[in-house]
């Protein structure tokens, strides 16, 4: 069961729900995977500065992923490969993360805070909060988390892939990005239903990633 709710404080005073806070990261990027994290905070171990995660320096998010991994009752990570996005497509790929990333928590919450419009679907119960990542602290916890492990993720790609760049843009459509996309073709990490790799398959320019 899902519902939306746009008042995230209306959601708190359940004393016996088991709440994680569940966000995605990486819907824009023409290349590697999806990622999306859950996270259900501990009460007795306040994290101060959470926040979402687009707005926090790199530096400050890599600080409070560590502290979130310390201090909150459970936390999952979970992502879909380019080739699942591009057999999904990226809306339906960052649901079926979520909704691996709230599965892998244990123990199981019973309430699942979902940042945006709508939610995946799931057996335990779940509400979607607009902008929900800066209005409650478990979304932000998994803002945090989600966009620390996809910018790790694509460092990874980085040194496998040193001609795109990734190191720089994160497999966003930056010019430099594109630049690299004109000058070395398709690499294998790219997401090809996106419409800038697409255009290159069906007019391919120079050699192309071996």
């Amino acid at each position: 069961m899902s519902r939306k709710n746009n008042d995230s404080f209306s959601l708190f005073s359940h004393d016996d729900e088991l709440i994680c806070g569940v966000d995605e990261a990486g819907r824009g990027p023409l290349a590697g995977a999806v990622f999306a994290a859950a996270v259900i905070l501990d009460p007795d171990k306040p994290i101060d500065g959470l926040r979402d995660s687009k707005k926090l320096t790199e530096a400050r998010r890599n600080e409070l992923a560590l502290l979130i991994k310390e201090r909150a009752l459970a936390w999952a990570i979970a992502s879909c490969s380019e080739s699942e996005i591009d057999a999904l497509n990226i809306l339906q790929a960052s649901m079926l993360a979520m909704r691996r990333a709230v599965e892998g928590l244990n123990p199981a919450p019973t309430l699942a805070l979902i940042d945006g419009n709508r939610c995946p679907v799931m057996a335990v119960r779940s509400e979607a909060i607009v902008k929900g990542d800066d209005k409650v602290a478990a979304i932000s916890a998994a803002s945090i988390l989600a966009k620390t492990a996809r910018d790790a993720s694509l460092m990874q790609l980085h040194e496998q892939f040193p001609l795109y760049a990734f190191d720089q843009h994160k497999g966003y459509p930056t010019a430099l990005h594109l630049e690299r996309l004109q000058l070395h073709g398709v690499s294998p990490v790219h997401r090809k239903s996106y419409a800038p790799v697409r255009a290159l398959l069906d007019h391919p320019v120079g050699e192309g990633c071996k």
